[in-house]
């Protein structure tokens, strides 16, 4: 998702009346629900490994899919199990861009806890899903149920089906 695009949607949410705010909305996220244990693969420009504390740092592009779900950002921290033998959790920094499915959502940070398969999101919070938008200060994914739940000053314009109002 582009930033121009990113700032389009932005326009169209705050220059119209407001469809609905609340302190938080559950939404469904993505086709199907995720399997949280099929393999990481990442993708970057650069990788720092430190032994010492069992993580590792990407940088520059980096791509991480696992399934259907994509997510990509500037920097994007692996941490390790303590016995190494798994992904214990990625903190992905610098502008956040997750996709599953159709739907699209973009924040400032984003922590994936890859064996609960949950994600928050958070910093200007912007859901994505066909024509309807959703924002917030916080979201939280959980990959294995296929939702999300947005929280912090929720916005949306709920459209009407038939387009008439």
């Amino acid at each position: 998702m582009t930033h121009s695009f990113r700032i389009l949607i932005a326009v169209i949410l705050f220059c119209q009346p407001l469809g609905a705010a609340a302190q938080g909305a559950q939404v469904a996220f993505g086709n199907t629900a995720q399997d949280s244990s099929l393999p990481v693969e990442v993708t970057a420009d650069n990788l720092d490994v430190n032994q010492q504390d069992g993580t590792a740092v990407f940088t520059g592009n980096v791509l991480i899919g696992q399934g259907e779900m994509r997510l990509s950002a500037p920097r994007v921290l692996v941490v390790y199990k303590n016995d190494q033998s798994g992904i214990e959790e990625l903190q992905a920094t610098g502008g956040v861009t997750l996709v599953s499915g159709e739907d699209a959502a973009e924040a400032s940070r984003a922590d994936y806890n890859v064996d609960t398969g949950l994600i928050e999101m958070e910093g200007d919070v912007l859901l994505v899903q066909g024509i309807n938008a959703l924002s917030g200060d916080k979201m939280f994914v959980d990959t294995r149920a296929g939702t999300a739940r947005v929280t912090g000053r929720v916005k949306t314009i709920l459209q009407p089906e038939n387009g008439n109002q």
